[in-house]
């Protein structure tokens, strides 16, 4: 099982994706390796709400959502907890969402579509286990 921590839990997941098809397959890739997902949202703004109380140890998010998009979201994020591990999904290979993206201190991103490995390696990655 890839998806523990050292100390033997599971490293807790937030997918946040206007689409339910990719937070299924961000499911999918994630949780036979043994992580655990802690919350799924459709939009930056419900993301930010649900945050502090599932306190997750690593959130994927989409760049482009409804009613808040992820950069604002996950500049919202990391102004409540600076340490948050967040991987920007996008489409687009645009440089100024990434750097927009950096300047909020998000510095981990990954393009759609993912295979389920490279997700799986990603988040070990951002998670310093690799």
């Amino acid at each position: 099982m890839r998806g523990l921590k050292a100390d033997g839990t599971p490293i807790k997941v937030m997918a946040v994706d206007d689409s339910p098809i990719t937070r299924k397959m961000i499911r999918k890739a994630l949780e036979p390796e043994g992580f655990y997902f802690v919350g799924e949202a459709g939009n930056g703004r419900d993301a930010v709400e649900m945050y502090s109380k599932i306190q997750p140890d690593i959130i994927t998010m989409d760049v482009t959502m409804p009613i808040m998009d992820g950069l604002d979201a996950a500049g919202a994020i990391k102004q409540i907890n600076p340490a948050q591990r967040i991987i920007m999904l996008s489409a687009m290979g645009d440089d100024d969402i990434i750097k927009d993206a950096k300047s909020r201190g998000i510095n981990h991103f990954c393009s759609k579509p993912f295979k389920a490995a490279e997700m799986v390696e990603k988040v070990l990655e951002v998670m310093g286990m690799r």
